[in-house]
């Protein structure tokens, strides 16, 4: 039966164990922080040198992580086995191996905690093995979040923290760092080091320790270009361009492409006063100015041209198109572009 991270995490917390975990998915994070929570709390630390192994899948086959598995604890009460990377388990997929672990899965030892990390994939629904760790094991399937659902869960896990942030920190957090939840996670923590008690968390405290330069960052540039100021959003290429490695185009590309299609849905919303945008937007209300300004300094079809730029701008950084043109030609080309309308002709 499939299972909640929060539901398996509330049962752990009582010290209520399963014999077998099986974490698999394309969101890596909640595998590893249930896998973390069993190795860090399943036995006390006299406890885990005998009774405690984390071996990876690369290494092992089917019958190997079951020879650990079938194993007795001893002088405790149970043991605990890891196979972190499962889904490279040598014969996992194979007729003979999937066979094995449906054994033990309908007969599992009892004193063991066997937990598969298999990560960045799922099993094939289809097939016996995925049926019986669906009907006998603790099964998570996780899923990456889309874009729009980062904010929230940015949020929560801040109110997790007994912190509280602006609506600016979590809009910056979620678009500089996007929907990677290991790295998301990583970078509050070490937000939490330096903040004062009671202090919350804003733009200010994001910018001075997410290494976004206050003056110099991608949501800098889009305010240039909201606005339209040339010289503004020069000087920041240029600071891009010679800061290469803190500020990778890709995903800048990425955050220009989201503000952009936000735009084109505004653009095509019957409700364009400020209420209606407020809605459309999710009720963030402090970016409401800025696309209505954006609204207005943009048209419907000069949006959908730069979004068209954007694409191209992708396709020229991964080399698919573009030949040699360093990362600092390709976005002073785009960054022209999008302040200078060219002739529908010659939009490519």
């Amino acid at each position: 039966m499939s299972h909640t991270p929060e539901g398996i995490l509330e049962q752990l917390k009582k010290r209520q164990f399963a014999p077998i975990y099986f974490l698999q998915g394309e969101e890596p994070y909640y595998i590893d922080l249930i896998a973390d929570y069993i190795e860090a709390h399943a036995l006390q630390e006299h406890e885990k040198g005998f009774n405690q192994v984390v071996i990876y899948g690369k290494d092992v086959d089917v019958s190997t992580v079951l020879l650990q598995a079938k194993r007795f604890p001893m002088m405790a009460e149970r043991q605990v086995v890891i196979v972190k990377e499962a889904q490279s388990i040598l014969d996992i997929e194979k007729e003979e191996g999937m066979k094995q672990l449906e054994a033990y899965l309908q007969n599992p030892l009892p004193s063991t905690i066997l937990v598969f990390c298999h990560k960045h994939k799922s099993l094939d629904g289809r097939k016996a093995l995925a049926k019986a760790v669906n009907k006998h094991a603790i099964l998570l399937t996780t899923k990456k979040l889309y874009d729009n659902q980062v904010p929230a869960w940015v949020t929560s896990y801040i109110k997790s923290k007994s912190l509280k942030a602006t609506p600016q920190a979590v809009t910056m957090l979620s678009e500089f760092i996007g929907s990677d939840l290991t790295r998301l996670a990583n970078e509050i923590d070490k937000l939490l080091i330096n903040l004062q008690p009671g202090q919350p968390i804003d733009e200010r405290v994001v910018q001075e320790n997410v290494g976004i330069s206050k003056e110099y960052n991608i949501f800098e540039l889009q305010s240039a270009l909201i606005a339209q100021d040339a010289l503004k959003a020069n000087r920041i290429i240029q600071y891009f361009e010679a800061n290469p490695k803190n500020n990778p185009l890709i995903p800048n590309l990425s955050l220009l492409f989201s503000f952009f299609t936000k735009l084109l849905c505004l653009h095509m919303a019957k409700d364009k006063s400020e209420p209606g945008i407020r809605k459309e937007l999710g009720n963030k209300g402090f970016l409401v100015k800025e696309y209505m300004h954006a609204l207005r300094a943009y048209p419907g079809q000069r949006t959908v041209d730069i979004i068209h730029f954007i694409r191209v701008a992708d396709l020229q950084v991964k080399g698919i198109t573009g030949g040699d043109m360093s990362e600092g030609d390709i976005l002073k080309e785009l960054v022209f572009k999008i302040l200078h309308p060219v002739p529908r002709a010659l939009a490519s």
